[in-house]
């Protein structure tokens, strides 16, 4: 078994125009930057800061976002240009297979599984709860959950992941344009949060700026497991706030950027992809990371973090109800059902994609990566993803798996990092669009920093990731390595060298799939 075989670039676009699996070139530079700003405003704007401020990093939740910025940029170049030298769905896993091989592909594809899967999930159950609020403030007593013999049913999870299941197997183009509604007014209600707010600042507020850092008081097994995972390697106590509590308000709100990798997934149905994906990746990015900061200096200002810290679960809508301003505590619950709706539907759109790609590659079923005749969509793989996401939203306690999502998004992130370096090294002939400046430095740099952040995550956080890597990998070595399409290449190849009949499974095993002409190839 040869684990670090690699597919060729050549092998991956020929296979993006296979027939009856090709999807429809139709987003422009707008619109990919909107998909960024639609799939990063959301929770991240309306909850995780004011968390990561109040049990993190108080004022210099600030310094986080930017940090956090600063690494997604640096890893977006690294997209970027894999992107525009491999314009296919499939993101980081396409890129990861052409540089490092099967085996790191397949992990880096089942993280993306995971990070994308359990967002939408995680989302899609919080916008049924800010359904319900929103009600509660229009005088309606709506319950987020329906008990049904015995069990919660978050009925708006449903209703949503259904609705925009429907949009995105009629066409990306049409889903695209719903999506820009929805963000344009988000963005009118996040420039609200951050004029209004602004009106309650009080300096005294910002003082101390890195708050000192100070024990959580626990060492039982509970609160080791939800201390970062670098004091646990470095033996140091659990604690929140001064110059860790940054980086651990870094690592949490990186949650807030986890949407640029999932446009990069969008690359084979973007329209000139060598210019489009740049352009609408970094747009998107810079105009977030600006919203993010404004919001960000207007919730610390407006209220003491401490004073955030005393709220069960912290959000923006803590801090106006602090000030008094019921109103716009109202608007802000709105912007975040508006917010959460346009998140849900990037992440379903970036989910089938990456399976798509995988389904391909014969590392998953080859029926899934059919798509639609009337609309060049995979329908069949976005309905099942819909569904799925569905039932784990609407039917079982998620959200403990948050952290997962930027795990997930983080690991991703080294591998493409990483990548890049090896790409250049063994295809120097390629002149991508879009190269990532100062040679290898800005590579190395953004795969320490996102190292260096996955390790601030919580110890139970990495147990969990360790689950799922393990399941992957039995996955892997159960179907996905005999069913690979580069495995039958190499068997047949093989075959006809050694004039046997190959070894491994599908076409070039004698058993016809449809797939004939890819092992002949």
């Amino acid at each position: 078994m040869n684990l670090l075989r690699t597919k060729s670039i050549e092998q991956s676009i020929a296979d993006a125009d296979e027939p009856g699996r090709k999807l429809k070139r139709s987003l422009s530079t707008w619109d990919l930057m909107i998909m960024g700003v639609a799939v990063a405003v959301g929770a991240g704007i309306f909850s995780v800061g004011a968390k990561a401020a109040a049990n993190f990093a108080g004022p210099a939740v600030t310094l986080s976002f930017a940090i956090a910025a600063v690494t997604c940029a640096l890893a977006i170049m690294c997209y970027a240009e894999f992107a525009t030298a491999i314009p296919v769905a499939g993101s980081a896993y396409v890129f990861t297979y052409a540089t490092m091989g099967e085996l790191l592909a397949w992990i880096i594809g089942w993280n993306l599984i995971l990070e994308l899967f359990t967002a939408a999930a995680v989302i899609a159950k919080y916008w049924g709860i800010y359904l319900s609020k929103v009600f509660a403030l229009m005088g309606a007593d709506i319950p987020a959950a329906l008990t049904i013999g015995g069990v919660d049913l978050y009925w708006g999870a449903f209703l949503i992941v259904a609705i925009f299941t429907v949009l995105l197997v009629l066409g990306t183009k049409l889903s695209a344009r719903v999506g820009n509604v929805f963000t344009l007014i988000k963005i009118g209600v996040v420039l609200f949060v951050i004029v209004v707010g602004f009106t309650y600042v009080k300096v005294e507020n910002y003082a101390p700026f890195v708050p000192a850092a100070e024990p959580t008081g626990g060492t039982g097994t509970a609160d080791v497991l939800k201390q970062s995972f670098f004091g646990f390697l470095t033996g140091a106590a659990p604690a929140q706030y001064g110059t860790l509590g940054i980086f651990a308000g870094a690592a949490l709100v990186f949650f807030a950027f986890i949407g640029f990798d999932v446009v990069a997934t969008s690359a084979e149905e973007v329209k000139n992809p060598q210019k489009t994906l740049p352009r609408g990746i970094f747009g998107g990015l810079a105009l977030v990371t600006l919203l993010y900061i404004l919001v960000s200096l207007a919730l610390t200002g407006m209220v003491s973090y401490t004073q955030l810290a005393e709220a069960e679960n912290p959000t923006l809508t803590t801090a106006f109800e602090a000030v008094g301003d019921t109103s716009a505590a109202k608007i802000i619950a709105f912007g975040s059902l508006i917010g959460l709706t346009t998140v849900i539907m990037v992440l379903l759109m970036g989910l089938s994609r990456v399976v798509l790609a995988m389904s391909r590659d014969g590392l998953l079923p080859r029926a899934l990566s059919r798509t639609s005749d009337k609309h060049a969509t995979p329908a069949r793989l976005q309905i099942i993803c819909g569904t799925a996401v569905a039932l784990v939203a609407g039917l079982t306690n998620v959200d403990l798996l948050e952290e997962m999502i930027n795990i997930g998004t983080l690991s991703a992130f080294v591998v493409v990092s990483l990548g890049i370096l090896v790409l250049r090294r063994k295809r120097p002939d390629l002149k991508p669009a879009f190269r990532v400046p100062f040679g290898k430095v800005l590579p190395v740099l953004s795969a320490v920093l996102c190292l260096y952040l996955m390790t601030n995550l919580a110890v139970e956080t990495w147990i969990f990731f360790a689950i799922w890597l393990a399941i992957g990998l039995a996955i892997y070595f159960a179907y996905g390595q005999r069913h690979s399409r580069l495995n039958e290449r190499f068997s047949a190849a093989n075959a006809a060298v050694n004039g046997s009949a190959p070894a491994s499974s599908g076409a070039a095993a004698g058993k016809p799939d449809g797939d004939d002409e890819y092992t002949r190839a």
